[in-house]
């Protein structure tokens, strides 16, 4: 799939915003940890409209859903109509793919694998779920597709997404269900020259780290927040977010992260887990 490029800001770089772990429900009335996951999801979505931000596509980050609901995923295709792009999407672990496959690919709506931004980048979209369980891994399908399309287009500055973080984050109780077998990705991204970024979520938290010369993002969820560098389960009192990226034809990324107004969405501070 091709991407054609009309900013009208800067006619050679990519813009992006990217939004994840949304985990909404069929009811509205939906909460994870006390936060309205619909209603939070739909501020972000404002939050977005409101800044003017111009991007050419939406990245969403695997967790659409908590329930594994159909209608939890017609919701954010409905939820994301505002935002006016097309939007890559991609499974985390609390999803269920055969409900995701229930919102045909439409003009807004984009299921796919690879994707040509411009003239100089491209995009790769990884599934690391693994069914069942909350940590992530690489199949071999999907590490030869990373290969594949690495080598296909060397040329190319490449972002690459996925949902579970491949680099630790300093928190016991998240990097136990980080992406395992982790080395198996690097290996294959060392041995090329062109991987400049990659994107994640699962991790409720703003990271922004550069690792084997490559620029290693996750970014907040759209509802409840993660304290960072916290061993226990703990919830952070930063609101809801996303994240705004641009792709510039030299290979940089700038990025900056966005977030409601303070104390939008508070959670339930006492929960012990999820």
């Amino acid at each position: 799939m091709e991407l054609s490029h009309t900013s009208k800001l800067d006619e050679s770089s990519i813009k992006l915003v990217q939004l994840t772990d949304t985990h909404l429900f069929a009811p509205s009335n939906g909460s994870l940890l006390s936060i309205n996951t619909e209603d939070s999801f739909r501020a972000v979505v404002d939050g977005i409209v409101n800044q003017g931000y111009e991007y050419e596509a939406v990245l969403a980050t695997g967790d659409i859903s908590q329930d594994h609901s159909a209608e939890s995923y017609q919701k954010f295709e409905a939820g994301i109509q505002p935002l006016e792009k097309p939007c890559y999407w991609l499974p985390g672990n609390h999803d269920y793919k055969p409900n995701m496959g229930s919102v045909i690919p439409s003009a807004q709506i984009q299921c796919v694998e690879h994707v040509l931004l411009g003239e100089h980048w491209q995009m790769i979209l990884l599934d690391s779920q693994v069914v069942g369980v909350p940590h992530g891994r690489l199949s071999d399908q999907q590490l030869d597709l990373l290969e594949q399309k690495l080598a296909e287009y060397p040329q190319k500055h490449t972002l690459v997404l996925l949902h579970h973080h491949p680099l630790l984050v300093g928190s016991a109780w998240l990097d136990q269900h980080s992406l395992k077998d982790a080395d198996q990705f690097w290996d294959v991204v060392s041995q090329h020259s062109n991987v400049r970024g990659v994107l994640c979520g699962h991790v409720h938290q703003d990271m922004n780290r550069e690792h084997l010369g490559v620029q290693v993002m996750a970014t907040p969820s759209t509802c409840v927040q993660f304290k960072p560098n916290s061993d226990d389960f703990a919830l952070d009192t930063l609101s809801p977010g996303w994240r705004e990226l641009e792709l510039k034809p030299n290979g940089e990324i700038t990025t900056e992260v966005r977030r409601l107004e303070r104390g939008a969405f508070a959670p339930d501070f006492n929960a012990e887990g999820y």
